[in-house]
């Protein structure tokens, strides 16, 4: 049976896990062209070596980051993204409802 530490749960099957996609820095949303969207979306390295990866727990619907050697598939460390992120990142202003004509 083949385990994966969550930072947030411990050890766990692997089959409660879902994968993410590697971990890259995202561009600006604001000030990047498409192009550079859809590459940051659509678009990964596949490297030979160790990555680190976006892995969510399904139960408890936690995302963490994982090193993982791609080539072995050995799991280095899993750890919380707060690790990496500084900050919250909103993608859209809030809008308010609508006014609805009575």
């Amino acid at each position: 049976m083949k385990i994966l530490t969550c930072p947030l749960n411990g050890p766990r099957n692997i089959s409660e896990f879902t994968y993410g996609g590697e971990f890259k820095q995202m561009p600006d949303p604001a000030t990047c062209s498409d192009l550079e969207w859809a590459d940051y979306v659509f678009n990964t390295d596949n490297a030979a070596g160790v990555v680190v990866e976006w892995w969510l727990h399904n139960a408890s619907s936690y995302w963490f980051l994982a090193e993982r050697h791609t080539v072995t598939d050995q799991v280095l460390r899993t750890f919380d993204p707060k690790a990496v992120f500084d900050q919250r990142i909103d993608f859209a202003q809030p809008t308010t409802a609508p006014e609805i004509a009575g």
